[in-house]
């Protein structure tokens, strides 16, 4: 008998402040349609230095985890490239924080915006081999380019946590992912570098061309065709992104099947334009909000997902959705999370961008969120739980 393996819980969570974009554009003189309809952005999540990936991890995984869970989660890895230490994983922190018990493995995956995706095969394949076991993925990131950069209006902060077990409750994963990887330059950040390097037209380009070159040889190996997917959901570094992808591989397709899948992109993107770029978190951002929004999905659908890391790794792979997915959802926590947040004006924003936290100098810090940074002594962080 197949073993079913899949995401069996998830949440997101985003710093409770954000810019709009009108705002954005209006400050940086730029015409608001850029960032609202140019990239599809319409709003962008911003931290202040006592909330890290730490911080957003454990809000997020908290939302999702029991008592049972707690004992059971043998694994924590957090796919990140916003790590907060050289050397000591942020997994580790997260795993004293939530309360997992002690004999678990806990390691962060870097690779780009693929780094969550590869702590989550690697989860599944553990759960195929242990399947007593549970896994606990989150991956949480911080997007920053600079203020007035050319990529301000694609930052983004958050993260996003997965439990991942047999007889998952919200989608089970099928053994057919294809993977491609390519030593290219489309964005970098050397060590020691605040920003990350980008070659704008070159990290499109390479997105666009993995995801054709990825999609033809799945479609060859798996037998599956656009038609046989109730969706696609993307890695949104912005929500126009993806649709510049799927656009490519439409060409031929029913207009029944175009006009189902164009449908289900809108839903998928509904949390990133209020949220922006999670980087290893926003493929699974765009899952949570196809699930949340499309009500016309249902159990047994063909969902397919692709994951894009710049330097470059992309991967697609698919799952189908169990009986009663939609009684896993946080739908309302999500949308509640989202309405309550407060709206920075550009000057505070700014401020806040700007005000960074050095880990060189002991301190005590003033934040309400659960889970923020108290303080700093000898370089160590501490956090409120």
């Amino acid at each position: 008998m197949t073993m079913n393996v899949g995401i069996d819980k998830m949440s997101f969570f985003v710093p409770p402040y954000f810019v709009d974009m009108t705002d954005l554009a209006v400050a940086r003189d730029v015409d608001p349609n850029k960032f609202l309809i140019g990239i599809g952005q319409d709003q962008m999540a911003v931290n202040p230095k006592t909330q890290d990936i730490v911080t957003f991890a454990t809000n997020a995984a908290k939302n999702i985890l029991s008592a049972e869970d707690l004992d059971k989660i043998d694994m924590v890895i957090v796919g990140t490239e916003s790590g907060i230490d050289e050397s000591k994983a942020s997994a580790v922190v997260l795993h004293r924080l939530l309360g997992i018990q002690k004999f678990a493995r806990s390691f962060e995956i870097k690779e780009a915006c693929y780094g969550g995706t590869a702590a989550l095969q690697f989860a599944v394949n553990h759960i195929r081999n242990h399947p007593e076991s549970k896994v606990l993925v989150v991956a949480s990131d911080i997007a920053k380019y600079g203020l007035a950069s050319g990529g301000e209006p694609t930052q983004g902060a958050g993260a996003v946590a997965m439990l991942v077990s047999t007889d998952p409750k919200i989608i089970a994963f099928n053994d057919d992912s294809l993977a491609l990887t390519q030593d290219i330059y489309d964005f970098w950040r050397p060590v020691g570098h605040d920003y990350p390097m980008v070659d704008g037209p070159l990290s499109t380009e390479t997105y666009i061309q993995s995801f054709q070159t990825v999609w033809q040889e799945y479609t060859k190996r798996s037998q599956h065709a656009l038609a046989d997917f109730a969706a696609l959901s993307f890695h949104i570094p912005y929500t126009k992104m993806g649709k510049k992808a799927l656009l490519a591989i439409l060409e031929g397709e029913s207009e029944e099947a175009q006009n189902r899948i164009l449908a289900k992109y809108e839903k998928s993107i509904a949390y990133s334009r209020k949220a922006g770029n999670l980087y290893t978190g926003s493929l699974y951002l765009g899952l949570i909000s196809l699930l949340e929004n499309a009500e016309d999905l249902k159990a047994g659908d063909l969902i397919g997902l692709f994951s894009y890391g710049s330097g470059a790794v992309a991967e697609f792979f698919s799952g189908r959705l169990v009986e009663d997915y939609q009684e896993q959802l946080l739908k309302t926590k999500h949308a509640e999370q989202l309405a309550h947040r407060k709206q920075l004006t550009i000057e505070e924003y700014e401020t806040m961008f700007s005000d960074r936290l050095d880990v060189d100098k002991d301190a005590e810090y003033e934040d309400t969120l659960a889970y923020s940074i108290s303080s700093v002594r000898n370089t160590v962080r501490e956090y409120r739980s």
